[in-house]
C-alpha cells in the first residue's frame, strides 16, 4: 500500500520512447531546450537566441511533443539526465 500511495504523489517523469529522438533534435530545439533546463523563461530565450518569442514558444511545443512529456520541467529533467546541461 504504500508504495503504492508513494508512486501516486511522487511520479517519475516520463521518457522518451526512443534515446534518439535527442539526436534528431535541431540545432535551434537542442539550444532552446538548453535554455529551458537552465530555467531561462520564453522572453529571456528569445532576447538571447535573438528570435522572437512566439518562435520559442513554437519551438517549447515541438520539444514537448518530440519529447513526449507533458511539461517544461520534464524537458529540464530529461536534458539533464541525458549530459545535456
Amino acid at each position: 500500500k504504500l508504495a503504492a500511495w508513494r508512486a501516486s504523489v511522487q511520479p517519475a517523469a516520463p521518457a522518451p520512447r526512443s534515446a534518439g529522438v535527442l539526436a534528431r533534435l535541431s540545432e535551434r530545439e537542442r539550444e532552446v531546450l538548453d535554455r529551458v533546463a537552465q530555467g531561462a523563461s520564453n522572453k529571456e530565450i528569445a532576447r538571447t537566441l535573438a528570435i522572437a518569442e512566439s518562435t520559442v514558444k513554437i519551438h517549447v511545443q515541438h520539444l514537448l511533443r518530440k519529447l513526449e512529456v507533458p511539461t517544461r520541467v520534464h524537458l529540464a529533467v530529461i536534458a539533464r539526465d541525458r549530459g545535456l546541461l
